[in-house]
């Protein structure tokens, strides 16, 4: 049994670029940046940063291309694939992640990853209210929740 299996989280080193195949089927591809950090013998820190090469087909290339930017950090999970093509009479060679699922990190302006997207109406949500003393509190709606009013 083999297993290409490829999964990285980072940041994203240019805007998506959005094209189709003849098929009319969308494409994206993108670059992700990830970077590890280790001490060497001697205990200095180094730091190593790869870049990855992403495709995308289908809607999520679609969603990808509209919701994805420069600098975002994404999770990519999909497999290994390496392409070869002649160019100036000369082969040339890319490897890149094909995604088979592609998720997208937390915002970058200070909101939590999800914020807003409950799925609950913004009415009922619970908004945040800056106290007199300066601290966050939560406001509570004022009205009575039926049990009989909940569809489940």
């Amino acid at each position: 049994m083999y297993i290409n299996k490829a999964m990285v989280y980072g940041n994203l080193t240019r805007d998506p670029e959005k094209r189709a195949l003849p098929s009319g089927i969308a494409v994206t591809t993108f670059s992700i940046a990830t970077n590890r950090v280790w001490k060497d013998r001697e205990g200095a820190r180094q730091e190593s940063s790869d870049f990855h090469n992403i495709v995308v087909f289908g809607r999520q290339a679609e969603t990808a291309a509209q919701y994805l930017h420069k600098g975002n950090s994404a999770f990519v999970e999909g497999r290994m694939q390496t392409r070869s093509w002649e160019a100036d009479g000369q082969k040339k060679y890319r490897t890149e992640i094909v995604a088979d699922r592609v998720q997208f990190g937390p915002k970058g302006s200070g909101g939590a990853a999800g914020a807003g997207t409950t799925g609950t109406p913004s009415s009922y949500a619970p908004q945040p209210v800056v106290a007199s003393s300066g601290e966050e509190t939560i406001e509570y709606p004022e009205e009575e929740i039926n049990p009989e009013d909940i569809p489940f």
